[in-house]
């Protein structure tokens, strides 16, 4: 693909997985800057000491730091490092600035100043909020997020448009469906193991189970990622915005249902545990979310696992890997 690349947050769940693809593509150097309070570095055991790969431990929030000078002679930064729990803001909002937005205008600066052309940003299809247009294209307004999270993400991606527009940037922003996958450390499939790990009799359900949403398996997500930029490098605009999710979608308690299945266990009661009037799992859930992907399979893409597919390879990979505690 290129020379040298940076992957921003590359010891977490996408970005290490971005990693694995980026040595495939024959990527020559590939810096991973984390600070390791959500990723691992059991996500790079495969690529640790090999030339190609570079781990520096350091907290993008720390503008002044040596992790700038990592910069130098990069084609492209792949944005990923950030705080990926949306329910963190319930009770820390400030996390979410801190690590989602401050840290990408420390990003986006160190770019400038090293004079990085191509950006790939990790968004959310949290930015929609309660989207009145189901599917939601990427032209849908009002942009009105309903958690911090979702708020700082589209904050973000303003700031990527202004230095696009500014400084010369050609940024590709993604915003991202619910990812699944080996490797995801949060998330209502691992919370569903873990709770039934500890009593396979019953399972507590926040919300009324009736939240539907689409998920999109780690491997086509990575696969979608390279395929956008590709194409969007042939392009001359300044910077594109793609949905990146699956084309249908399934509830809460058919994700429940799936689990239970893979899991081996039956006669497993359900407990709803609603947090709001009309059945959310937490206040800032976004209830009903199908991204509308028209503009990514014009450009030759779409996934190969359904939703449904998906969250059953995510359950069986995360119960064989039998590191979930209890």
């Amino acid at each position: 693909m290129c020379g040298k690349v940076v992957v921003t947050g590359g010891a977490g769940f996408i970005g290490s997985h971005l990693v694995d693809r980026l040595v495939e593509e024959g990527v020559e150097e590939i810096v991973v800057i984390d600070n390791f309070s959500s990723g691992s570095l059991k996500n790079l055991e495969r690529h640790r000491g090999k030339k190609y790969l570079r781990i520096i431990n350091e907290d993008l929030k720390n503008w002044g730091s040596s992790w700038i000078n990592e910069f130098d002679g990069a084609e492209i930064v792949f944005h990923y490092a950030a705080n990926p729990e949306v329910r963190v803001a319930a009770t820390n909002p400030r996390i979410h600035f801190e690590e989602n937005l401050k840290a990408t205008f420390n990003v986006l600066e160190a770019a400038r100043l090293m004079d990085v052309k191509y950006h790939v940003f990790a968004s959310s299809s949290t930015v929609y909020g309660d989207a009145k247009t189901i599917p939601t294209p990427e032209d849908y307004q009002p942009l009105e997020p309903i958690s911090v999270y979702g708020s700082v993400k589209l904050g973000a991606e303003y700031l990527y448009i202004t230095y696009s527009l500014l400084y010369g940037f050609r940024s590709l922003i993604l915003r991202y469906a619910n990812i699944v996958g080996p490797r995801s450390n949060h998330g209502v499939i691992i919370d569903f193991i873990r709770k039934l790990r500890r009593n396979p009799r019953e399972l507590e359900i926040l919300g009324d189970g009736s939240q539907k949403k689409s998920y999109l398996y780690i491997s086509d997500t990575v696969d979608a990622t390279l395929h956008l930029f590709k194409v969007f490098k042939k392009t001359s605009e300044p910077y594109q915005i793609y949905n990146v999710g699956n084309e249908d979608w399934v509830s809460v308690i058919e994700i429940a249902d799936i689990v239970v299945k893979e899991m081996g266990l039956k006669n497993v009661k359900y407990i709803f545990k609603p947090m709001t009037p009309d059945g959310r799992g937490w206040p800032g859930d976004v209830k009903l979310m199908l991204l509308d992907i028209t503009k990514l399979k014009k450009t030759g893409w779409k996934p190969r696992y359904s939703s449904r597919e998906a969250v059953a390879e995510t359950a069986r990979a995360i119960i064989k890997q039998g590191i979930m505690e209890a």
